[in-house]
């Protein structure tokens, strides 16, 4: 009976592995059981990375916003009360696009959040 080993399939595997980690420093570039452990860190920090991208972004939104209207003598969370109040369905994103590029227009959403909040 042929003796039948599973060379090749290994071989990929481990090919697929080593891929993966080129570009990482020592060990973890060319030992396979190290870059094993590093290939599999390193996604779950990607796929975790990819949900605290989202969470930092509106952290920076918020604080643009805040550092936006607080000239116009109102903190972040009456402003955005009011926009609410106002009827505005801006997301945040959008909000600190418009307070650092065009200011006028800025000025326009704040007043009118101003109304909103004195009609309340």
């Amino acid at each position: 009976m042929v003796r039948v080993t599973n060379a090749p399939q290994r071989r990929r595997r481990r090919k697929k592995v080593l891929t993966r980690v080129k570009g990482f420093r020592g060990a973890r570039k060319n030992l396979y059981r190290v870059a094993r452990n590093a290939a599999f860190k390193a996604r779950q920090h990607a796929y975790a990375d990819r949900r605290r991208r989202r969470r930092l972004f509106r952290r920076l939104w918020i604080a643009r916003i805040n550092a936006a209207v607080r000239p116009y003598g109102l903190p972040y969370n009456k402003f955005i009360s009011g926009l609410q109040k106002a009827g505005v369905e801006l997301d945040r994103r959008v909000l600190a696009e418009t307070a650092a590029r065009s200011p006028e227009a800025f000025r326009d959403l704040v007043t009118v959040a101003q109304q909103a909040l004195e009609e309340a």
